[in-house]
């Protein structure tokens, strides 16, 4: 049982979503397919901006894929898009001095578990130098982050444990198609939003899953 970011056919993991072959079936949490929707809520939130940085593992597998996305979702909304790239605490540290430099208006953080694991550096950081941030996971949000929005785990966690329950019972996974996520979050931190002076529209409260006020 596999819970994947990215397309699990392109990562390797399985033949197809239908009939995966092999050993191996789970749920695509699509995390690295999101980043796109992530700006334009992004750009909902900081009118104002016209440029918009993305910060990005350049050692996540599905690193590719994801600035094509944001790329896409930049040319939707008809935003600029400058790409910052951080693998280490230390890289960290150089984007975020070279966006104060830029005075950088927003920047949204892309899905990778090396990123998340250094959530509260980059959390500190954002609100350090007063950027507007996106983020993946609703754990950013309640940590301090100002929004984020992604796929609930908690929901992707149970498809999972339906599955392997039905393989502990004698079902092959070969024969169970992959998953889809089909349940999201957005969530705002308005206590945050209100540190940065950032107003949240109306329009976004009503979309937000949950606001921490």
């Amino acid at each position: 049982m596999f819970s994947s970011g990215g397309d699990p056919v392109k990562l390797g993991f399985v033949a197809s979503i239908n009939r995966p072959g092999g050993n191996a079936t789970g749920v695509n949490i699509f995390v690295a397919q999101m980043e796109g929707k992530r700006l334009g809520l992004l750009r909902e939130l900081v009118t104002g901006a016209v440029s918009f940085v993305v910060l990005l593992n350049p050692t996540n597998p599905n690193a590719e894929g994801q600035l094509r996305d944001v790329q896409e979702g930049a040319r939707v909304v008809g935003a600029e898009l400058q790409t910052l790239y951080a693998s280490s605490e230390a890289e960290i540290d150089a984007a975020f001095a070279k966006m104060a430099q830029q005075h950088t208006k927003a920047l949204l953080v892309g899905s990778d578990p090396f990123l998340n694991s250094r959530r509260d550096l980059i959390i500190a950081l954002a609100a350090r130098h007063r950027i507007p941030a996106m983020y993946e996971q609703r754990e950013f949000a309640l940590a301090g982050g100002l929004m984020s929005y992604g796929t609930n785990l908690v929901d992707s966690y149970r498809q999972i444990g339906i599955y392997t329950g039905r393989i502990l019972k004698g079902e092959k996974p070969a024969d169970l198609p992959v998953m889809q996520a089909t349940k999201f979050e957005f969530v705002i931190n308005a206590k945050t939003a209100k540190s940065l002076d950032v107003k949240i529209s109306d329009n976004l409260l009503s979309l937000a899953d949950e606001v921490i006020e």
